[in-house]
């Protein structure tokens, strides 16, 4: 097969990808096998490709890769989240534009409406992850409100349900006015916020001398829900006001003062407004001290009939323009520049407003006492280590979650209530309906009598069961796919959903598998611009995935992200990454390309000995670098990994193996250094196809004739046996003469075809080596010597002298000029290393390591400075 000149990764990927899929590569069915299974952190079902996406998805990749190659049973299972705040909104917009209200219809046509929505946007993330390579088994695809997920969902809640760990109550929630629904408090985002604080005064009932209290507060709409003032019983500034009542200002409610030692006595006036439905401590003070409740606010954020004055404005519109009316009334004190923490739903990016209502609740505290230790113990692994504290901080302060959602898009609480007040929860209204029978025993109840709840869970209460319910764990448990593929191996997600889902995936595989749901948790990254912002589309800095793809290439691409990504930092990302990774597939595609253009002499010449220890020293060379890559994937550190493999491929093998055995220009190879290079080449690629699979495909498919379904995505790994270190280090010394030799050149502006000798003085320390360094270096010879040549241009490597003879080949006051700056330089360096050593602060504090460290310094400069005034001395004779 005719090689392209150029590598064009529009040629070779989307072949190689249905290639893949025709031969059914990715898909895994349980086998005698090790499974290795990773589960794709479901994107939003009308989401598409971003950049933290890609990087997700490329690690993800990398690793079901390389298990596959490691001859374990690979399962990567896809799936979408239907994302019920996301989608609904989206819902609601479209229909909007449209001119229909979501208020105008039914459940039932709202749904309709959804899942038409749905089917068409619905799955193009997952179109546009092949495009990175994503080997997902795609038959596989799951929906969080699919079939068997919603079945599951339904099942756990009825058995939560039923073990009492599932409640209904009114309590304190997260409101979001705009998304009219309840939030957990995982899905409140706090910022910092510059406001006012505002001063207003409250006066004293019946006070003779006309006093009033002052308090301080952020949120003066919300005096029309006080129902108590209080203040701290320790309080010495605050004693006079206890026993008494104050008057709301504007609204002109008596309320009495109480006593809490809850209240601040540094913070502002002492004085606390207390609005039991509208801040989350001001409603345990209400039920403490038995306060009433007023609810001030709509649904929506604007004021309702119960605050009886501001009625139907939003709340911020209310807050300006009671600042107005109480400073007219001579009611308010004065107002303070205020920083604090407000807020926001994650979702809507929205305020959020602490409200009093009725939710559905679940008891955390048992699941977090199963799903701390094995984190902790390190059962169950996180890379890096360090959110290990965050998840242990969560836990150790969990508090229940608010499961309920005032949506229609998403599952359906299975609760119905019944005609004469209570309800009960079952799985279909069947079952409800018998059991409603029993409750009640009222058996001429009928379905029609039931109503079931409005709301709709949270989308988390799908998503917690992820790794069961792919493998239909809840609704037949012990089956074969739960049993092989459960737990799984890897997640790779963002620390930012630790809590949302990492940790309520813990708490579930304990109860409902009696295990971890996953082995180890590799936590990426946020990806940000060079400039360090967050990616985002209002600053105009996030780039276009497929754009990239389409520019780079999909390796390019991928190799691009993992330059920037080590595990749990905030990724740096760059085009020019990309571009890099580009040339290296160029870089690849031409090596192979000088590899095939040679002539293959088979026995036909003797095998050249320079060659013959080129061939050996890189076999000895993969052999150890597969150790540290198999040793860097088992720490999860991937991005070290591909940079070993990348100055692999560039360093040793480009600019070393080859350079040493191709043959002169129009001569052929021996066959066995040929076959050596290709075999090199061969594993050279396997090392890298997990982290570039297209490019690396396309070169092994035409390293040899494959047979038809054959991969390099389904090869075993090559074994390593061991290298020899010894071997390894001798050849790095001559890779280091040759280099010293060739820097001589340079400087003396020696032509390469002029032959040079090379002396070593004393012992040689890799004599073996010779042939390559005659070869590397164009010498004539290599002898040892007791002392060099006057005039000689010498070098040191550790303790030993090389030196070449130069002859009449330089200019021999322009040498003696560069080697004075030299030697001058040296001395400054020295003098330096002998001030940290002379200090006996240093000597006595510094590590033993640094020490060494600065002796080995002092050591090898004053062996270069007595090499150079050597060297300077001679030429000076001559």
């Amino acid at each position: 097969m005719e090689l392209a000149s150029k590598y064009n990764p529009a040629d070779v990927e989307g072949k190689w990808y249905q290639y893949w899929l025709d031969h059914k590569l990715f898909s895994s069915k349980p086998d005698g096998r090790e499974p290795y299974t990773i589960v794709i952190p479901p994107p939003n079902v009308t989401g598409v490709l971003h950049m933290g996406h890609m990087l997700n998805n490329t690690i993800q990749d990398i690793l079901v890769r390389r298990a596959r190659m490691e001859g374990k049973n690979a399962c990567w299972v896809p799936g979408t989240d239907h994302a019920s705040i996301a989608t609904e909104a989206k819902v609601v917009n479209k229909l909007a534009s449209q001119g229909i209200k979501k208020t105008d219809l039914s459940r039932d046509e709202f749904l309709k409406h959804a899942w038409e929505w749905t089917d068409e946007h619905g799955g193009i993330i997952l179109k546009q992850l092949r495009k990175l390579g994503a080997s997902c088994d795609w038959d596989r695809t799951a929906f969080t409100m699919d079939e068997k997920r919603s079945e599951s969902v339904i099942k756990v809640f009825v058995d939560l349900f039923d073990k009492g760990l599932i409640y209904r109550g009114v309590r304190m929630v997260n409101w979001d006015p705009k998304a009219l629904t309840a939030l957990s408090d995982e899905e409140v985002i706090y910022k910092e916020e510059h406001g006012k604080l505002y001063y207003l005064r409250y006066k004293v009932e019946g006070d003779p001398e006309g006093r009033y209290a002052v308090v301080a507060t952020t949120r003066p709409e919300t005096i029309m829900g006080d129902t108590a003032m209080c203040i701290n019983p320790n309080d010495p500034k605050n004693e006079w006001l206890k026993g008494k009542k104050v008057i709301v200002p504007l609204v002109n409610r008596v309320i009495p003062v109480i006593e809490d030692d809850y209240v601040d006595i540094e913070f502002g006036t002492g004085c606390l407004k207390v609005t039991p439905a509208h801040d989350v401590n001001d409603y345990m003070l209400g039920e403490k001290y038995n306060l009433p409740s007023i609810d001030i606010f709509n649904d929506n954020g604007t004021l309702s009939e119960a605050a009886g004055m501001y009625i139907g404005m939003d709340r911020f519109d209310v807050r300006k323009q009671i600042e107005k009316d109480l400073e007219a009334a001579g009611l308010l004190d004065k107002t303070e520049a205020y920083t604090n923490k407000v807020g926001y739903s994650e979702r809507t990016n929205v305020v959020i407003e602490p409200k009093l209502s009725m939710q559905w609740f679940l008891k955390m505290q048992h699941f977090a006492d199963m799903a701390l230790p094995p984190v902790m113990n390190d059962e169950l692994k996180f890379y890096p280590a360090k959110y290990k504290n965050t998840y242990r901080h969560w836990m150790e302060n969990i508090k229940d979650w608010c499961i309920s959602r005032q949506l229609w898009w998403g599952h359906r609480i299975p609760a119905y209530f019944l005609p004469e007040g209570g309800y009960v929860v079952a799985a279909t209204a069947e079952e409800a309906l018998a059991k409603a029978k029993e409750k009640t025993g009222n058996a001429a109840l009928t379905i029609e009598d039931l109503r079931q709840d409005e709301d709709c869970l949270d989308t988390w209460f799908s998503s917690w069961l992820w790794p069961i319910s792919l493998f239909d764990g809840i609704n037949n448990p012990g089956n074969e796919e739960i049993n092989y593929y459960y737990p799984t191996s890897d997640l790779v997600t963002g620390p930012d959903i630790i809590f949302f889902w990492v940790a309520r995936m813990i708490m579930a595989g304990y109860e409902y598998e009696g295990q971890m749901p996953f082995k180890n948790v590799y936590f990426t990254g946020i990806v940000r611009d060079k400039l360090g912002r967050k990616m985002s589309k209002s600053l105009g800095n996030s780039p276009d995935p497929l754009e990239l793809i389409e520019k780079y290439g999909a390796d390019g691409v991928r190799m691009g992200m993992m330059l920037s990504a080590p595990a749990g930092n905030d990724i740096l990302f760059d085009d020019a990454l990309c571009e890099q990774g580009r040339n290296f597939c160029n870089k690849i595609w031409n090596a192979f390309r000088l590899i095939k253009g040679w002539t293959n002499a088979k026995g036909t010449i003797a095998i050249p000995t320079d060659a013959h220890l080129a061939v050996q020293w890189f076999d000895q060379r993969l052999d150890a670098a597969a150790v540290e890559v198999a040793d860097l994937f088992s720490k999860y550190r991937l991005s070290e990994a591909l940079m070993l493999v990348y100055k692999l491929f560039w360093d040793e093998f480009s600019s070393w193996l080859l350079e040493i055995v191709k043959p002169a220009y129009g001569q052929p190879v021996n066959g066995f250094i040929y076959s050596m290079v290709l075999s090199s080449f061969e594993r050279l690629l396997e090392l890298l196809h997990p982290f570039m699979p297209f490019i690396t495909e396309e070169l092994w498919q035409q390293l040899r004739e494959r047979e038809p379904g054959e991969s390099l995505m389904v090869t075993q790994l090559f074994e390593p046996v061991g290298a020899n270190e010894q071997f390894l280090a001798d050849f790095e010394v001559a890779k280091e003469i040759i280099s010293n030799v060739r820097s001589i050149r340079l400087q003396k502006n020696i032509a390469l075809k002029e032959e040079l000798e090379l002396q070593v003085v004393g012992t040689h320390p890799v004599e073996k080596l010779n042939p390559v360094i005659i070869k590397m270096c164009n010498l004539s010879s290599v002898t040892v010597v007791e002392s060099k040549s006057e005039g000689a241009a010498s070098f040191m490597i550790g303790t030993t002298e090389f030196a070449v003879p130069l002859g009449n080949k330089i200019d021999v006051e322009a040498e003696i000029a560069r080697m004075e700056a030299e030697l001058k330089h040296k001395e400054g360096f020295l003098q330096g290393v002998m001030k940290k050593l002379s200090n006996e602060k240093f000597v006595n504090n510094a590590p033993a390591a640094v020490l060494e460290l600065e002796r080995k310094k002092q050591a090898d400069a004053e062996s270069i400075i007595n090499s150079l005034k050597e060297s300077i001395a001679a030429l000076k004779k001559s």
